[in-house]
């Protein structure tokens, strides 16, 4: 194995890279066109094109990618995470390709991927487990007949992918088939797949998870565990290892059931098997995820293991460096750094950056995909770094977590920096007895925080194209517009004041964004707080609600992108 293509960008894009370089290898990016100026292609020691357009025709377009992997002369293929990194068929057509995969095998993948098979393959090797529903649900009928069911809560769920996208917590029945129906249309954007499944919901749990390495000679090691509890969205922002203020009897269920669905499916390469752990102490199986994980550096970080390295090794049939879990060395927690106002219900906030300037220090690591003068594009994920604290112990580690997040200045953009300054004054999380935070505890206990100020959404990178002649042979030429900025020909963006405030007889777009679906009709009468349309931002859903009631008037349609300000429609008396 000596050229690897990643298939992937941002942070973990060049975290992949470095891991290649230090194993002698060449590592090959690539990017669409959004991200022709980005950082991450600088840390590639080649870069290839995926052209113009939206993830679903360039990220996640199978054929393109294997296409250029295949002229590049790739002999492997890193998918990161997110993206296609737990798509069975990727897998499989890299494979074909007579490239290797590095990760579990397609019918793995395949298995894992499903949340329902992998229930039942919990199930079957006695994991712990709260009650679902038999299957995928087939529409929102079953979904409300289920819940009459088991009661309430129930969480509804995307079957394939992950990230927690395609989740949706349903406290009262009325809202069950709104749910359903909001969780199959972001399990669709996500991951091409619309299949939801419903289980019992465990009110103010915590999320903790376990990391498996399996090689191809029986081994399955299980490095510890990591609490994932402090969510937005159910989507993590702060991670911990080894997770604090578990019994020896939860920790071990925790390692034993994780060993044992990997090992029950042949699992090789890097995996995360989640659970949830209920106030009380009761612990039930979440789902596996079959690739490399966000959080993977504090495990890193308290067991001195490289576990990217580690995965190039498993892919060349070499068996792992540890094969007994090691005892934790010290405490390590992250951060991830997401363009994103906290003090607006962590809206996303795509944008140029205009000052980045990390911390630096003892027991501090930043992996970034940003610098100052980057852009954060509004069709990604809105993460932009993720800052890693270690200790000799988690008072250390939270203290130093202190001083490098009062280091660390970002502008241009909001970001959650305030949020996770605030976190660390928060008893409920630093408490040296046992913490009280769960998975929802950021929207239902979190005092918050004051939103940043206003910023225009800067434009995606774009290229201007012209075509060059070499040897007689036409070759498409793009030439980044910010360098004609630069020069002065074209007008550079700038971040301009916060937008106009309107009346309330007009609905605006809380974010940058694309208008994905209006509710009621044209000319419908609308109440004061109701629901009217959904805005997907950064692949995430907000709700647009009726600031008043009246007679709606649309001004959008339906795929319309939107900036932050923008009028979506008018209520009139």
């Amino acid at each position: 194995m000596k050229r690897v293509l990643i298939a992937n960008r941002g942070e973990i894009a060049i975290r992949i890279a470095r891991a290649a370089r230090d194993c002698g290898m060449t590592s090959i990016g690539i990017h669409a066109e959004a991200d022709s100026t980005a950082l991450y292609l600088r840390h590639m020691d080649e870069v290839w094109s995926l052209g113009p357009g939206r993830p679903a025709e360039t990220w996640l377009n199978i054929d393109r990618i294997i296409n250029i992997a295949k002229r590049a002369g790739a002999d492997a293929v890193h998918p990161g995470y997110g993206f296609l990194s737990e798509r069975a068929e990727f897998a499989r057509a890299v494979q074909d390709a007579g490239m290797i995969w590095i990760g579990p095998a397609p019918e793995v993948i395949e298995l894992l991927g499903s949340k329902i098979a992998a229930r039942r393959i919990a199930a079957q090797v006695g994991a712990p487990l709260v009650r679902g529903s038999d299957g995928a649900l087939a529409d929102s009928n079953a979904a409300i007949a289920f819940t009459r069911e088991v009661g309430l809560p129930v969480a509804i769920k995307a079957a394939h992918g992950g990230g927690g996208r395609g989740m949706k917590v349903a406290w009262h029945l009325d809202e069950v088939a709104e749910l359903y129906d909001s969780a199959v249309r972001e399990a669709m954007e996500a991951f091409g797949r619309g299949e939801c499944y419903a289980e019992q919901f465990l009110d103010k749990p915590r999320h903790v998870e376990a990391q498996i390495m399996a090689d191809s000679h029986g081994n399955t090691l299980v490095l510890g565990t990591r609490d994932c509890s402090l969510q937005r969205r159910n989507q993590k922002l702060v991670e911990e290892a080894p997770a604090p203020f578990l019994t020896e009897d939860q920790r071990r269920q925790i390692h034993e059931a994780a060993r044992a669905i990997c090992a029950e499916v042949g699992y090789t390469g890097a995996g995360t098997v989640e659970f949830l752990v209920s106030r009380s102490g009761v612990i039930s199986f979440l789902e596996v995820n079959t690739r490399l994980q966000v959080e993977h550096p504090v495990t890193e970080e308290t067991t001195g293991l490289d576990i990217v390295v580690e995965q190039f090794r498993i892919a060349m049939g070499l068996p792992l460096l540890m094969t007994e879990t090691p005892a934790p060395r010290g405490h390590a927690l992250e951060f991830r750094i997401n363009a994103e106002d906290p003090g607006r219900g962590f809206l996303p906030a795509p944008g140029r950056i205009s000052d980045f300037r990390p911390p630096s220090g003892p027991g501090i690591r930043l992996d970034s995909g940003v610098e100052a003068g980057s852009v954060v594009p509004p069709i990604y994920d809105s993460m932009m770094a993720k800052l890693i604290v270690w200790g000799p112990d988690r008072p250390t580690a939270l203290a130093r977590a202190r001083r490098a997040l009062a280091e660390f200045e970002i502008s241009g953009v909001a970001s959650v920096l305030p949020f996770h300054r605030a976190v660390l004054d928060e008893p409920a999380f630093t408490t040296d007895t046992g913490f009280s935070v769960h998975t929802n505890w950021i929207e239902t206990e979190f005092s918050g925080v004051a939103p940043a100020p206003r910023t225009d959404a800067a434009e995606e990178a774009s290229l201007i194209r012209t075509f060059v002649e070499i040897d007689g042979k036409r070759h498409s030429l793009g030439l980044p517009a910010d360098l004609f900025a630069a020069l002065g020909t074209q007008s550079a963006e700038v971040t301009g004041d916060s937008p106009p405030q309107h009346d309330r007889n007009i609905l605006t777009s809380p974010s940058h964004g694309v208008l994905q679906r209006q509710l009621v009709e044209e000319g419908a009468n609308v109440s004061e707080g109701e629901t009217v349309a959904i805005l997907e931002a950064m692949k995430m859903e907000a709700r647009i609600v009726a600031t008043r009631a009246g007679r709606l008037h649309w001004l959008t349609s339906p795929g319309e992108t939107l900036s932050a300000g923008s009028t979506i429609a008018r209520v009139d008396s």
